[in-house]
């Protein structure tokens, strides 16, 4: 198959994964600073689900399914599968090895726009970091699954500076989080602490189930900086297709 036919597929299956019903659900609390910690009371509460509407926008769904068909042709993802992050659309696109769709959610990300993780934010308390320093930073990761005593499996993108990927939980009730997370408004969705939450039937589902508990590649797309500046093979290769500028336009 050749890469425009194959790129093709590609966005087909992101078109199917997108119009899918995402399930919400309640979990417990784990700090996103240090991985683990108590569960609130809040997070003690009974489930609750609700359908998504939130269709995810057609510049970042483009966008994730370039880097996918990029990665997968360079092997960039070491025959690992892999998440894509889209912090723009506040959306996760998961992708087996060869680079097909497993599935699309939306997502929450860190509070603050910017994508650097500030020195030392990992040995911080939550209570000690400051409005401007909860981003979730842009970048290639190597992720490993670990077991956290009492919470399960969590997907840590960046173990040094305590960024997990995890289901989206009621860390505190005036967050609202189960209800940003289901927002049209990506704004909405910025409200972590850094860590990436996704809804729990999508995590059991996709990130645990069809990753196997496997070690995956996580591509967080930067909303600051431009794409040469994280991602620079990549970009070079867009900016020589016809209309790669006006793709990456819509970084």
């Amino acid at each position: 198959m050749d890469s425009h036919r194959k790129l093709a597929w590609k966005a087909l299956g992101v078109a199917l994964a997108l119009a899918l019903p995402n399930t919400m659900a309640n979990a417990k609390n784990i700090d996103p600073a240090h991985g683990l910690g108590p569960a609130s009371d809040a997070a003690s509460a009974r489930d609750s689900s609700a359908e998504s509407s939130l269709p995810g926008g057609r510049a970042g769904a483009a966008i994730a399914m370039r880097l996918a068909a990029w990665a997968a042709d360079t092997d960039d993802n070491n025959g690992l599968p892999f998440l894509i992050v889209d912090k723009l659309d506040a959306r996760v696109f998961a992708f087996n090895a060869r680079g097909d769709v497993l599935g699309s959610a939306p997502a929450l990300l860190g509070l603050a726009h910017g994508d650097e993780a500030p020195p030392g934010i990992g040995s911080l308390k939550l209570s000690q970091m400051s409005a401007d320093q909860r981003t979730t930073p842009a970048g290639r990761f190597m992720a490993k699954f670990g077991a956290v005593p009492g919470h399960g499996e969590v997907l840590w993108v960046d173990f040094r500076d305590g960024i997990a990927l995890h289901p989206v939980m009621s860390v505190n009730l005036g967050e609202h989080r189960l209800e940003r997370i289901k927002s049209p408004d990506p704004e909405q969705h910025r409200i972590s602490y850094g860590c990436i939450n996704v809804p729990a039937p999508f995590y059991q589902d996709v990130v645990l189930s069809a990753l196997s508990g496997r070690a995956a590649v996580v591509y967080v797309l930067p909303d600051t900086k431009p794409m040469e500046g994280v991602f620079p093979e990549f970009a070079a290769t867009i900016r020589g297709e016809r209309g790669g500028d006006q793709l990456l336009a819509g970084e």
